[in-house]
């Protein structure tokens, strides 16, 4: 079956997005969720176990360039990865959900993503200084 068939072909495609080159299985990745317009997968620096960046498989640098239905699908997604993340993790106990658009705001790789961060009682030590790290401009 074509990805047109299967309608999840990616529209909008960046051959030097190392995040496109995950969705066009150029790159290998710990997918943990994927449907036709959306992909998650282990980020290869987590914050804490099981951080997973939630991104549309088209190609949107920031946020104003999304579609209202994409952005609300990514965000969807979100929350089914939060659920299978908590059901697989009993010792989680929260998440930080974060998203940088724009080089100032942190955002290190120029497609769209949601950072899923799971937080665990007592881990405010370890994990607060990456998630900060997140938000310097690199």
């Amino acid at each position: 079956m074509t990805c047109k068939e299967a309608g999840d072909c990616i529209e909008k495609y960046n051959a030097s997005c190392i995040f496109c080159k995950i969705v066009n299985k150029e790159l290998s990745s710990t997918i943990v969720y994927d449907d036709q317009r959306i992909i998650a997968f282990g980020d290869v620096n987590p914050a804490s176990k099981g951080h997973t960046l939630v991104i549309p498989k088209d190609h949107y640098v920031s946020i104003d360039e999304m579609p209202p239905d994409i952005l609300g699908k990514t965000i969807e997604a979100a929350k089914k990865v939060t659920e299978m993340l908590r059901a697989d993790d009993h010792t989680i106990v929260a998440f930080n959900l974060l998203n940088c658009s724009g080089a100032a705001s942190g955002q290190s790789v120029g497609h769209f993503h949601i950072h899923v961060i799971p937080r665990r009682n007592g881990d405010s030590g370890e994990v607060v200084p990456k998630i900060e790290a997140l938000l310097r401009p690199k």
